[in-house]
């Protein structure tokens, strides 16, 4: 499991993971495809936590259209699926990225002193661009 990251951290692994999703969608491969999976799960669930069963159904990651059942996938069948896989996985390491370069807050966050608010500078539980402070997301 991945620890405490600084902002810059969760940016490269994501954008590295995001390079390795393009490479898998270009030379696709089972065992490829489980690293990369095992990966980026880690990375996710240590920036924004656990994703229960119902969101990730909602985002339909890992759920291939055309899944076979009931015999093995030939060669050509695997090789898309990776490809479909990758593609979905891809797509939310980006919407992960989005909201990591828009600043959004997240549990692995390891805290700079320098950009850390005072509480003295937080009115109302806002700093002073009438942002949420981070300890008061979620209430």
């Amino acid at each position: 499991m991945i620890g405490a990251m600084t902002r810059d951290q969760l940016e490269r692994e994501t954008r590295r993971l995001i390079d390795e999703g393009e490479r898998l969608i270009d030379a696709p491969t089972m065992p490829d495809l489980r690293a990369w999976i095992q990966r980026s799960d880690d990375l996710l669930i240590a920036a924004w936590g656990q994703m229960d069963r119902y969101h990730l159904a909602w985002l339909m990651v890992g759920r291939p259209k055309d899944l076979v059942r009931g015999r093995p996938m030939t060669a050509a069948e695997e090789r898309a699926y990776v490809r479909e896989v990758a593609e979905q996985k891809t797509a939310a390491l980006r919407m992960s990225l989005k909201a990591v370069t828009d600043g959004m807050p997240f549990l692995g966050a390891e805290v700079d002193a320098a950009t850390r608010s005072d509480p003295a500078d937080l009115v109302d539980g806002q700093d002073e661009d009438g942002g949420a402070a981070v300890g008061d997301l979620g209430r």
